[in-house]
C-alpha cells in the first residue's frame, strides 16, 4: 500500500510565552523564582544563577528583565565602556558568564552596582570556581554573591512545561500522550522544546494526530541530534 502523501509543514511563526505569570515553579526551580520575585530585597546586590542547559534560566532572566527593566549583556561582550550604562539601570544582567568574562570589567561592574544601590545577576551553567577568574578582588565579590541554582526539571514540572509547549502552538495532545513522552525523553526543557517542535512538524507533514507511535519515532530522531 503506497504511503499518503506528506505535506511540507510551513515554518509559521508562534510566539513561546515568557512572562512572569507563563514561568511554570516546580521543586526544582522554586529557590531561583523566589528569590528574583524578592528584587530588589536580596541578601547581597549580586546573585549568581547557575542552572544546565534548557534548565529554564533564559525564560526566568526575560521574565525578570521584563518586570525590573533590567539591561542585559553577553558576559562574553562584557566591557569596560558598558559600566556605567549598565550600573545606572534598575538592574544589570550578565548571561552565561561560563562562556568567558572579562575580569576587570566585571569587577568595576559590581563596584559600580554596588555604589549606585543597584543588583547584578550573573547567569552561568557552572559556579564562579570554574570560571578562571585571575583577579583576586572579583574572586572576593563573587563569593560574596547569592548563589541560587536551578536543576533538571522533575516529572510533574516536565508534564506541566509540555503541555505549555505545546499550548504555545495551539495544539491540545492527550494526556497520555504527554506521559508517554515524559517517561522517554531526557530532563532539559531543551529537549523539551524541540521535541515538541518535532513531533509538531511530523504530525503536519503526514496530516496525522499526535499519537504515542509518532511520539516515540520523533523522540529517538530528537535524542539522536542532541
Amino acid at each position: 500500500m503506497a504511503e499518503p502523501p506528506r505535506q511540507l509543514p510551513l515554518d509559521l511563526p508562534h510566539e513561546a510565552a515568557l512572562s512572569r505569570e507563563d514561568y511554570l515553579v516546580g521543586s526544582s526551580n522554586r529557590a531561583a523564582f523566589e528569590l528574583l520575585e524578592r528584587w530588589p530585597d536580596w541578601p547581597s546586590p549580586v546573585a549568581v544563577l547557575a542552572g544546565p542547559v534548557g534548565s529554564g534560566k533564559t525564560h526566568l532572566v526575560r521574565a525578570f528583565q521584563d518586570e525590573t527593566g533590567a539591561a542585559v549583556i553577553a558576559a562574553k561582550d562584557l566591557r569596560e565602556a558598558d559600566v556605567e550604562t549598565l550600573a545606572m539601570a534598575p538592574a544589570a544582567i550578565v548571561e552565561d558568564a561560563h562562556r568567558g568574562v572579562d575580569d576587570t570589567a566585571l569587577f568595576h561592574l559590581l563596584n559600580a552596582s554596588r555604589q549606585a544601590g543597584r543588583t547584578v545577576l550573573i547567569t552561568s551553567r557552572t559556579w564562579p570556581a570554574s570560571w578562571n577568574i585571575a583577579l583576586p578582588d572579583l574572586l572576593s565579590r563573587l563569593r560574596a554573591a547569592t548563589p541560587v541554582e536551578i536543576q533538571e526539571p522533575d516529572d510533574d514540572l516536565l508534564r506541566r512545561v509540555l503541555v505549555k509547549l505545546f499550548a504555545d502552538r495551539q495544539i491540545s495532545v492527550d494526556i497520555g500522550v504527554v506521559d508517554y513522552l515524559v517517561v522517554r525523553m531526557e530532563r532539559s526543557l531543551e529537549v523539551a522544546m524541540r521535541a515538541v517542535e518535532a513531533i509538531d512538524r511530523e504530525a503536519l507533514a503526514g496530516r496525522v494526530g499526535i499519537t504515542k507511535p509518532l511520539v516515540g519515532r520523533v523522540l529517538e530522531n530528537v535524542h539522536k541530534g542532541a
